[in-house]
């Protein structure tokens, strides 16, 4: 554990039932600033692994059966543009399950937010009647799309 960067204090640490090793090369695969650190198995079950996704540091184990994940719980991904949105909802969602307001739930249970970053902006305008037409819209939605939102905001 000790190549965990100073700077970082609290780092997640996800107990995965089974199958951490190969949730942790897929989430690698998908986020462009990503890396394993380290990864160790006895062949059957994940021991201990350090890696990091867009520079944010986690460690990971597999625990057995009585560990899963819940929905209390979700990483949130800030989205640049729409594509990036669609990439990263269609691929996390994969073998997992699609949910309302940019949630979706990957294969091994764990719970993302496919947010596009622009979202903030109109949420939080001091105009109370834009924000509370974009949260409407929003909670319409399963996958956040850019347009619609912006549509909502401008109150077309």
């Amino acid at each position: 554990m000790s190549e965990i960067r100073a700077e970082q204090k609290i780092t997640p640490f996800l107990m995965f039932k089974e199958g951490g090793e190969a949730a942790i090369t897929y989430y690698v695969s998908l986020f462009r600033n990503s890396k394993i650190h380290s990864m160790s198995s006895n062949g059957s079950a994940l021991m201990h692994a350090s890696f990091e996704l867009e520079g944010q540091r986690f460690l990971a184990m597999d625990g057995g059966p009585h560990f899963r994940f819940e929905q209390g719980f979700s990483l949130f991904v800030d989205c640049r543009t729409q594509e990036e949105v669609d990439r990263l909802w269609e691929e996390l969602s994969e073998g997992g399950e699609k949910e309302q307001c940019g949630w979706v739930k990957d294969r091994w249970g764990i719970s993302w937010q496919v947010v596009p970053s622009i979202l903030g902006k109109l949420l939080g305008d001091k105009d109370p009647a834009k924000a509370k037409r974009v949260m409407d819209a929003m909670l319409k939605m399963r996958k956040l799309i850019i347009k619609e939102l912006q549509y909502a905001y401008d109150g077309k």
